[in-house]
């Protein structure tokens, strides 16, 4: 049985409209969970994948799926029967992937770190490193930081200093337009050379294939180098979310900061800036990259539709 199958199978047995979590949970009590063919380590993050990418860019699926949260998938052939009149369907559109350059996701993984992160995120420009020989493969595209001053008392948050822990966590991204078994492993090293000097560092993608040995080899990459993945959702930037865990490092890397800061003149003022706002406890979000909000991202790829 495959993924769709299955969520078929569920959806028409509970005849009405069911997220993935609840598909995968329906199908793990009712023992479907043991027929389907998968290996990955993660069969409910490939299921609501699969279902996803079927909506958006089958025209001819059997699947709809609404605009609430969390989305919700219901069969085209049970409509007539079931009251639809309560939630809204999600459009079927897609931006192919020649349509749009990796710089056009900055914005997308800036809207997911700020809402879902807690965290500030700067872009990094190459161009402006003074050092042109160490290339891609040492620039992260996009650095963030979380601050726990909204979410920890001030009495906690001096104790935590004066003991050397301050809870600030550094992030670390490398975006990419899509991820497949032609450019995972470059893709991949990539990202473990330029992100994995922060506490978490992150490749984030918008189209990351479903085929069952990419992912399999995408999680052992994973768990190998604890580098996490986020599918980044172009439609709906709610729906962005990490597919594979980063693993959560209590000591940065200081050397290869270092080495970036002497020659990245972003990376260097976003080090100043966060110690401004440690120092301060006000942090200034105009400093950081501007978080546009749902529509302002829907315009932003409009024109490349």
């Amino acid at each position: 049985m495959t993924f769709l199958e299955l969520a078929e199978k569920i959806i028409k047995e509970e005849n009405k409209a069911l997220s993935t979590d609840e598909i995968w949970q329906i199908a793990q009590s009712k023992g479907y969970d043991k027929e389907v063919a998968t290996k990955g380590k993660t069969p409910g993050a490939t299921l609501g994948a699969r279902l996803y990418v079927e909506v958006r860019d089958n025209p001819k699926s059997i699947f709809i799926a609404t605009s609430s949260r969390p989305k919700r998938f219901l069969l085209k052939s049970l409509t007539d029967i079931i009251n639809i009149e309560n939630f809204e369907l999600e459009p079927v559109h897609s931006i192919k992937k020649q349509e749009y350059q990796e710089r056009d996701l900055h914005p997308f993984i800036v809207y997911y770190g700020f809402y879902y992160l807690r965290a500030y995120l700067k872009t990094v420009r190459h161009s402006k490193s003074g050092k042109k020989e160490f290339g891609e493969w040492v620039h992260p595209d996009i650095v963030g930081c979380y601050f726990p001053f909204n979410d920890w008392k001030d009495e906690v948050v001096e104790v935590s200093s004066l003991m050397g822990n301050t809870a600030v966590k550094l992030f670390s991204f490398e975006l990419k337009k899509g991820l497949s078994l032609s450019n995972i492993r470059e893709s991949f090293f990539q990202a473990v050379s330029n992100s994995s000097w922060a506490n978490e560092g992150y490749i984030a993608a918008a189209n990351i294939d479903d085929n069952e040995d990419f992912r399999i080899e995408l999680e052992r990459l994973s768990t190998s180098f604890g580098i996490g993945v986020i599918r980044i959702d172009i439609d709906d930037p709610d729906f962005t979310k990490v597919i594979l865990p980063a693993r959560t490092k209590d000591l940065v890397d200081w050397e290869t900061v270092n080495k970036l800061a002497s020659i990245n003149p972003d990376f260097r003022d976003f080090l100043k800036r966060i110690k401004v706002d440690i120092t301060s406890r006000e942090i200034r979000r105009e400093m950081y990259d501007s978080v546009l909000d749902r529509e302002e991202l829907s315009k932003l790829l409009a024109k490349k539709k």
